[in-house]
């Protein structure tokens, strides 16, 4: 969409998954697209990808660490520009996730990501998203973040209803300022993560289960959508998961 040409979406956990996935469907709808994440050879992997399609770039960051966001975020702005669109797909669990054998640090940690990380990348987004009077912002929570899942795990739960709640109360507040912000609200989906379950997943689970490119697609409609248009929250299940 040449409209689209010179604008920039971030996109945190964009060297795996779901985040892989909407970073290539940015790219080939004409955004420069900055990748976060962890692991520096799977970013530059997926950004190679990406420059097939255009201006891309990666960055290495941890989203908990709150100076290190704002360092990488005022790198992209220099670099890249302001970002338009900024998608939160950084996601963590473990194997031990249950009330009786969680660890307290992997229950800081969990938080850290998906509540403070998110809280992290949207405050460095929102400067300039205010500045531009217009952004969208994409948070990649989980039906886990909607009700409590045993599966899922305590601490999983809890940073999910914190991104939840979090995006809600932030977009209430912004929307007036032209900001858009989304929860999706996804329920098993085929990627890494998966390796963190308790029990093995078998393939032909894995097989009817949400892929990553479903969820692409989903942000790609919205990210579409005209700037009037507020897509406050969508629930998307493979389709043998109940939501309710």
């Amino acid at each position: 969409m040449s409209e689209n040409k010179r604008q920039v979406a971030v996109v945190t956990g964009g060297g795996s998954g779901i985040g892989e996935a909407v970073a290539k469907a940015l790219a080939e709808d004409g955004y420069s697209v900055a990748i976060l994440g962890r692991t520096e050879e799977k970013l530059r992997h997926v950004a190679e990808e990406l420059r097939s399609f255009g201006d891309a770039a990666y960055f290495v960051c941890d989203v908990s660490d709150r100076a290190a966001v704002d360092h990488v975020f005022g790198d992209i702005t220099g670099t890249m520009g302001p970002p338009a669109v900024l998608v939160n797909s950084a996601g963590i669990n473990v194997v031990r996730r249950s009330m009786e054998t969680l660890a307290p640090e992997d229950w800081d940690r969990i938080l850290a990501v998906h509540a403070t990380g998110t809280y992290n990348c949207i405050r460095a987004v929102l400067p300039g998203m205010r500045d531009a009077g217009s952004g969208l912002i994409i948070n990649i929570s989980s039906i886990a973040g909607k009700r409590a899942l045993e599966l899922a795990g305590v601490a999983y739960c809890a940073g999910k209803f914190a991104m939840t709640a979090l995006g809600m109360a932030a977009g209430l507040e912004e929307r007036h300022r032209g900001i858009r912000i989304t929860n999706i609200y996804p329920g098993e989906v085929n990627t890494p993560i998966l390796e963190q379950r308790p029990e093995p997943v078998p393939p032909e689970r894995r097989a009817q289960m949400l892929q990553p490119d479903d969820l692409a697609e989903i942000v790609r409609t919205i990210v579409r959508l005209p700037p009037r248009a507020h897509v406050w929250e969508v629930v998307v299940t493979p389709l043998y998961q109940a939501y309710a």
